[in-house]
């Protein structure tokens, strides 16, 4: 496993970060103290949680599994920003709900402080400069050591860092996007403005909820049973078989199926490999509800992929961009 700065910090992360979005809802804990062993034997110290992952039971067993170990040798991340119960202020950005928020995260996590605190989304009802003077005065108080934001749109981005910068306030060090073979919008504006300020990017969903993992192919009229895209359908998350069952999706997997037979990889590894090497990419987040399936992504590490093959993908994975996309972008964002 290599080790690669955080955006414009000396921070060094992992170049696979361990989502443990399941840890407490799909995975028990047995299975997840299983995986954040195997994942840390193969060189992997970033971590990354949320405080509405499994109502709080995700931080809760990382923090167990941490307390049995150098907490210096692990880089662990945690969000806030949605619902944690149904009282009016404990959810968004405000000053009372980060204060809150962060408290009862070292809580469950048993450390005295997080390594990279992120905001999960924008809020709207919160005033910007609330929000990021909150988060100066928690890095501040040493509860964490850098900030970072998930889901925010290129004007949200840019702002919060003009306005962090004006106010001299710690500023964001990472952006956390939705990016994979078949999600390359972030490459329009995202990808290039965190190029411009210096942050690192960190992608979630970089198998797209199963997508691009080789259990969905051609010809099938459903999702198999037990697959996240097949819950994915019943809970009405964003990787449904409605929004992906289109020719383009298709078009990608018998790329990735076709390159992945001449590397003698999966096709999970030829994703996840396709995303490690895309530029400003700093640790793609790698989830798993089975140590199968951690093992398998881990062996997208450790080898670079044929630049033929690369083309292939990019090739099979762009499509025409809207307006003005198709006009201001060099080699139309693509390749």
């Amino acid at each position: 496993m290599r080790y690669r700065s955080l955006g414009n910090t000396g921070l060094k992360v992992s170049e696979l970060g361990l989502g443990a979005m399941t840890f407490g809802r799909e995975t028990d804990e047995t299975s997840s103290i299983a995986i954040l062993d195997k994942f840390a034997t193969a060189g992997g110290n970033f971590i990354d949680t949320a405080d509405v992952y499994g109502a709080g039971a995700s931080e809760s067993i990382v923090g167990r599994w941490l307390s049995d170990r150098d907490r210096d040798e692990f880089v662990v991340a945690t969000k806030a920003r949605w619902p944690t119960s149904e009282r009016p202020n404990d959810v968004g950005l405000s000053r009372r709900h980060l204060l809150k928020a962060i408290s009862d995260s070292l809580r469950r996590l048993r450390t005295e402080y997080v390594d990279l605190y992120q905001v999960h989304a924008w809020d709207w009802a919160t005033p910007l400069e609330e929000t990021l003077s909150t988060l100066n005065t928690i890095v501040v108080k040493g509860l964490a050591r850098y900030v970072g934001a998930s889901n925010f749109a290129a004007w949200q981005l840019q702002k919060a860092v003009d306005t962090a910068k004006a106010n001299r306030w710690e500023p964001f060090v990472s952006l956390q996007p939705l990016y994979n073979l078949l999600d390359r919008e972030v490459e329009w504006e995202l990808i290039p403005l965190c190029g411009a300020e210096k942050l690192g990017v960190l992608p979630w969903s970089p198998l797209r909820g199963g997508w691009l993992t080789g259990k969905l192919r051609a010809g099938m009229s459903a999702p198999p049973a037990g697959t996240r895209v097949h819950t994915a359908g019943e809970m009405g998350w964003g990787e449904s078989w409605s929004a992906y069952n289109v020719p383009r999706t298709w078009e990608v997997l018998a790329a990735l199926e076709a390159v992945a037979a001449e590397e003698g990889r999966t096709i999970a590894q030829m994703a996840l490999n396709w995303l490690l090497d895309r530029p400003g990419i700093t640790a793609p987040i790698v989830g798993a509800r089975t140590i199968d399936q951690l093992e398998a992504n881990l062996g997208a590490v450790g080898w670079t992929m044929d630049q033929r093959h690369r083309s292939l993908l990019d090739k099979a994975s762009a499509r025409p961009l809207p307006y003005p996309y198709n006009i201001i972008l060099p080699d139309h964002g693509y390749g």
